[in-house]
């Protein structure tokens, strides 16, 4: 399969994307060594731009980025591409409205998928961003679409773009690729926050009602429209 000339620009503008926010995981601290990655589905085509398997934070180029399509089948790229392709192709297949997925390994987050439990809303903060509980989801092993059956599972009825998979780390979701790097980094926030608060003792969780009514403000009024 050879990429069409007419989405030529699109594709060389997501490497240039999902290669600069790959300077985001390191800044946040979500990463270590060569782990995690951002992905970004070429809208309009069956098509992702994701990070090289094994290569060096400091020698990522958008040359380097590797466009696979929604099987994980390398299309374009001298490089073979992340261990998670076939999970987070999976992910693009069956949530349409993803743009959009990371996956990182910070380590207040993967402290509770390492207990299997869900981080419980007990912020304003998770009310604002992720609408409840940041889910757990379930064990799975690397190398297939094993976790993207579960990262889908998962999210499909939740407000969540985030997901713990048990024992392993982030995955976060978003329209875009920008927008699931945020996701993972207050994902980790959020973790590190409930964290220490139960250093102190039982957090109080937030009402059903007004989680809603925050989550409804933060997606549908903060900011600049």
């Amino acid at each position: 399969m050879t990429v069409v000339s007419d989405v030529r620009e699109t594709i060389a503008a997501l490497r240039r994307e999902v290669c600069a926010l790959h300077e985001q995981l390191t800044r946040y601290q979500l990463v270590v060594w060569t782990a995690g990655n951002v992905s970004a589905r070429v809208p309009g085509h069956d098509l992702l731009v994701i990070k090289p398997s094994g290569v060096d934070y400091d020698a990522l180029t958008p040359e380097n980025m590797v466009v696979c399509d929604l099987h994980g089948r390398v299309v374009e790229g001298d490089h073979a591409p992340s261990s998670d392709t076939e999970a987070q192709a999976y992910v693009y297949r069956h949530l349409p409205g993803v743009g959009g997925v990371v996956h990182t390994h910070s380590s207040y987050a993967v402290a509770w998928a390492a207990r299997g439990e869900p981080i419980p809303c007990v912020t304003t903060m998770c009310a604002d961003e992720f609408g409840g509980d940041i889910p757990v989801g379930p064990f799975a092993i690397i190398g297939d679409d094993s976790i993207g059956r579960g990262i889908v599972d998962t999210l499909r009825d939740s407000r969540s773009p985030a997901v713990l998979m048990q024992n392993h780390g982030v995955f976060a979701v978003g329209p875009n690729a920008k927008a699931a790097v945020k996701a993972a980094v207050m994902c980790e926030e959020v973790a590190r926050q409930v964290h220490l608060t139960r250093q102190l003792g039982e957090p109080v969780l937030i009402e059903q009602q007004h989680v809603d009514a925050l989550y409804d403000r933060y997606q549908n009024v903060y900011g600049q429209r």
